[in-house]
């Protein structure tokens, strides 16, 4: 596993908002600081759970989200936010945590 970014979660607006309809969430691009810090505003019909919604999140790439996943307490099923990206979220003593696998034709971040 590789760290790639930390997700905290806000109800308040942020300096470099992206929105991402798709996805019904505002961002900050986690790679304009050193240490990976995003900023995550959930849309009010964003279909997370709550846990997700309202706690901070830390995000590993992994080579095998499906071997990675396995026993795991899985909160968001394997899906693609973006192309050459698949992730998911477990939960691991009450914190949400995200999976990401990025396909081997993507270059991966950090």
């Amino acid at each position: 596993m590789k760290f790639n970014h930390i997700g905290i979660p806000t109800t308040e607006s942020f300096e470099g908002e992206i929105d991402l309809p798709h996805l019904k969430m505002t961002v900050s691009d986690h790679e304009d600081n050193p240490y990976g810090i995003q900023w995550q505003r959930y849309w009010d019909d964003a279909p997370y759970p709550t846990l997700v919604q309202t706690i901070p999140h830390v995000a590993f790439e992994v080579d095998d989200l499906e071997d990675e996943l396995r026993g795991k307490k899985v909160i968001i099923e394997p899906n693609s936010p973006s192309p050459g990206l698949v992730v998911a979220f477990v939960e691991i003593n009450g914190a949400p945590v995200e999976l990401m696998q990025f396909s081997e034709d993507r270059s991966k971040h950090g």
